[in-house]
This record gives C-alpha cells, structure tokens and sequence, in this order.
C-alpha cells in the first residue's frame, strides 16, 4: 500500500465551500475520467471549460480505495500523488456551485473515498489559478480498466491536451475486464448525443 505525501503547497480543502465559491462559480481541476466534457456533464451540467492547465510536483496514479476496486469502472481510478519533478496536465473547469454537491457525490467525498483539495495550477500562458480538486485517501495501487482508460484518453484528445502527455496515457496498462460498464454506456450515449466521435 502506498501512503499519500502531503505536499506543502496544498492540503485538504473542507472549506472551498467557501474560499473558491465567489459568484456562485468555483474552479475545479480535472484530471482522470472528467477530462471529457461528455463524462463531466452527465451530473454536473453548470461546467464550462476554462483553460488548459498542470500541476507541478505531482504525478498521476492509479489505484483503488482500501483496495476495493470501483464498482462503477470495474477498477482503479486516477489518483494525484505528491511527486517531485513530476508533473500532472489536466482541465480547468468552472462550475456552478449547484454542482459542487453532485460532484463531491460523484468522487466518493462523502465515504471518504477521495478528499477535496485545493491545488495550485499553471495555465499554458502561465497564469496561476487555485483550484478544488481530489485526492483518494487510503489507495491501494491497481490497473484501471480499458474502459476507465479510454474516458481519459479521449478527454485529453478532446482537449488537446500535450502529445507528450497524451502519449503517456495511452501507454497505460489496463486489468483487461471485458464486462459491461454501465457508466461508459451512459458516456457513449452522450457522445453520439452530441455528435462526437468516440
């Protein structure tokens, strides 16, 4: 089991509730299977995209609470690990605070799957931004499955995040689980919904 590093330049975020909810928005950092627009908006339909953005001193991971693999992805998800050197790309969200619930929902926040965060991130212009984010507490390392791996891959192409990075994530192994994932149907939906090529 690997433990979590607090890294100095963030920690929990049990109040962004507050500190990041000006306006009625806040900020959120997506970095796993929310990179996709279509994935996102199945329960937070508020988001509007941002900018492009990394995180510096992490790198992604994967893995499964306790070790208990996601019932919903038939694996392990993303995970953000404090990592010096490294780095993590992702999307900068802005999101009604209406959906701030349904988000925290989505990520496990209230059995204490992933904690919220806050997280400084750089824009490719290089502007700073302080965003919510999510951390999973308790991890286990694991394989996602193809499926899980697929929702990210395809939100990093669909918004044009680094080839490098790209490139990086499609070199990620899977567990090969073949069953059915209701979530990625319902994602699949929503891409021929919308007119998108899977």
């Amino acid at each position: 089991m690997e433990t979590l590093q607090t890294c100095a330049c963030s920690g929990p975020g049990r109040d962004l509730g507050i500190q990041n909810c000006l306006n009625g928005t806040f900020l959120y950092f997506a970095y796993g299977s929310n990179l996709l627009r279509e994935r996102i908006m199945l329960r937070n339909p508020s988001v509007a995209f941002l900018t492009l953005a990394h995180l510096l001193d992490y790198k992604l991971a994967f893995g499964s609470y306790q070790g208990k693999p996601s019932s919903s992805w038939h694996g392990s998800t993303a995970t953000i690990v404090c990592s010096p050197g490294d780095e993590v790309w992702g999307i900068i969200w802005k999101m009604n605070t209406t959906d701030l619930c349904s988000l925290d929902k989505q990520e496990g926040v209230e059995n204490g799957i992933y904690v919220p965060m806050e997280v400084t991130v750089t824009s490719q212009e290089g502007k700073v931004f302080n965003c919510r984010s999510y951390q999973m507490d308790n991890y286990v390392s694991g394989l996602p499955s193809p499926h899980y791996k697929k929702v990210i891959c395809m939100g990093a192409k669909q918004n044009g995040l680094p080839v490098d990075y790209q490139k990086k994530l499609d070199s990620i192994e899977t567990n090969n689980y073949e069953g059915p994932v209701p979530v990625f149907d319902e994602i699949k939906a929503a891409l021929s919904a919308s007119g998108a090529v899977e």
